[in-house]
């Protein structure tokens, strides 16, 4: 029986269901059979409790900041999210206490990890016990999978480092990957191919969404056999994830499903989260790459749904659309809004993406361009924990030291001279500007009603080191020229 009950089905909760998610309710059980009378007493005292628990709230959670809900706040304090690391699946990887630690140490405090099992490095593991006989039981737990996650859950607490899980990851179903996989009808003792719907093979891209594993939910095919087990997958990682405060959940990686697939995981685990008397944030991430697509406004228009909207697909853009798309996201959920996170930017050299300078630009349009999140992707499909990565994160540090994000916004009108994709601005007008270079140049600040002295404080890109300092004044339109060439960012305050 599934620790959790299905959100779908009246459940009543049982006794050692509920002292599993709660055990300070241990009191209301001091016999191992209740009886009838105290038996309803107690269903009604739990329920009650469990109510009261969710509605007192809980300010260490991640969660969006309280005076900027475009941005996230943990422990009470806002914070943005930024990181760069070597893989997806980070619980996976065998040194992973080390690639926290050097996360940590560059100022990394942001990592995304799906729950996929690959195994195509030799060193994953599937999630469900392997028998004798070659064949998986779905039923049965491979330890070794759950105590590397409870391990990345607790590690990454400890360095208050927050985690983006990604539920579903489409290209684990699919081509090389879906032949071992325990799912595959072949490979397990649970089903059939005939009773699952499940063939052994699927060889077309995962884009294309034929494979049924997608279509199980009850508004789509309702394929109770598999959606069971899809349920318990879910339910055991909840066991562990709803433990901890510093977890967001996405439920697809770049998906081009049905909208009916993601509302019921994101509901799923809402649902969850409330009978164990937590609160938790959930998106959707879709594949398309243009963000004004159709598809994208299943998670922009339902704010009730999504507490977030991961827009990662916009990093296959360059120059000014990418600048220019994120932005008109920006406005139109403007009404509620709510974080925009990035957990995957593309480009390294080498890569099918774009290269260095396309990575290290899509990274710094986002942070300057109000993203609540910024990750360079994993190589060589982005620049991971690079050196350009670090340098990227040590000089964003440096900036937050002086200009809290969250308290700009994206300034781009006040620029003039400006060429295309040449320097992005945000600012709090009179008081504070973050003004990013792509490329060394000059352009114009309008400063025209602003009366005093600014500081002027230069930032390598290429170094995350400090540059030189000038100071300027207000009351015209003034002429702000980088250092030199590549990349940079100036933090710009006025002084008392």
């Amino acid at each position: 029986m599934n620790v959790l009950a299905d959100p779908h089905q009246p459940k009543t909760l049982s006794r050692q269901t509920i002292m599993q998610m709660h055990p300070h309710r241990r009191l209301f059980f001091n016999s191992t059979r209740l009886q009838p009378a105290t038996a309803l007493l107690g269903t009604l005292v739990v329920s009650w409790l469990t109510m009261t628990a969710f509605a007192a709230e809980n300010p260490n959670r991640i969660r969006p900041y309280e005076k900027n809900p475009r941005y996230w706040q943990f422990k009470g304090q806002p914070v943005l999210l930024l990181g760069g690391s070597k893989d997806d699946n980070l619980f996976q990887i065998p040194d992973l206490k080390a690639h926290l630690d050097e996360m940590k140490a560059v100022g990394a405090n942001y990592i995304r990890n799906t729950m996929s099992d690959r195994n195509d490095l030799g060193f994953e593991v599937y999630p469900f016990k392997r028998l004798p006989d070659g064949k998986y039981d779905l039923e049965q737990w491979n330890e070794e999978y759950w105590r590397r996650f409870e391990n990345m859950l607790q590690w990454t607490a400890e360095r208050d480092i927050i985690v983006q899980i990604e539920v579903w990851d489409r290209f684990d179903y699919s081509t090389k990957n879906w032949p071992p996989h325990p799912y595959n009808p072949r490979n397990n003792v649970n089903y059939t191919a005939e009773q699952s719907g499940l063939a052994a093979e699927y060889p077309d891209h995962p884009g294309q969404n034929r494979q049924p594993f997608f279509f199980t939910t009850p508004k789509q095919r309702h394929n109770t056999v598999v959606l069971e087990h899809q349920q318990r997958f879910v339910d055991k990682m909840l066991s562990y994830s709803l433990q901890h405060d510093h977890v967001l959940y996405c439920m697809d990686n770049e998906t081009s499903g049905e909208e009916a697939w993601g509302a019921y995981w994101a509901e799923y685990i809402r649902q969850r989260a409330r009978e164990a008397g937590k609160r938790v944030c959930v998106t959707e991430m879709w594949d398309d790459w243009d963000l004004k697509a159709e598809r994208h406004k299943r998670t922009f228009d339902h704010p009730e749904r999504y507490d977030f909207c991961d827009v990662s697909q916009n990093n296959q853009k360059k120059g000014q659309e990418h600048w220019d798309n994120f932005q008109w996201v920006r406005q139109y959920i403007s009404k509620q809004p709510r974080p925009l996170n990035t957990v995957k930017t593309y480009g390294a050299d080498g890569g099918r993406f774009g290269n260095n300078r396309d990575g290290l630009e899509r990274w710094w349009r986002h942070v300057i361009g109000g993203a609540a999140s910024a990750r360079f992707h994993r190589p060589d499909s982005g620049l991971g924990l690079s050196a350009p990565a670090i340098a990227s994160l040590k000089a964003a540090r440096k900036l937050e030291s002086l200009i809290k994000l969250w308290q700009v916004e994206p300034a781009n009108q006040l620029l003039s001279d400006r060429e295309n994709n040449e320097a992005y601005l945000a600012a709090r007008p009179g008081e504070a500007y973050a003004l990013y270079f792509t490329d060394g140049g000059a352009v114009g600040l309008d400063l025209k009603t602003v009366v005093g002295t600014f500081e002027v404080r230069w930032l390598d890109i290429a170094t995350g080191e400090w540059g030189k300092r000038e100071q300027i004044k207000g009351g015209g339109i003034i002429t702000l020229n980088a250092p030199g060439k590549g990349h940079w960012v100036a933090a710009m305050l006025k002084t008392p």
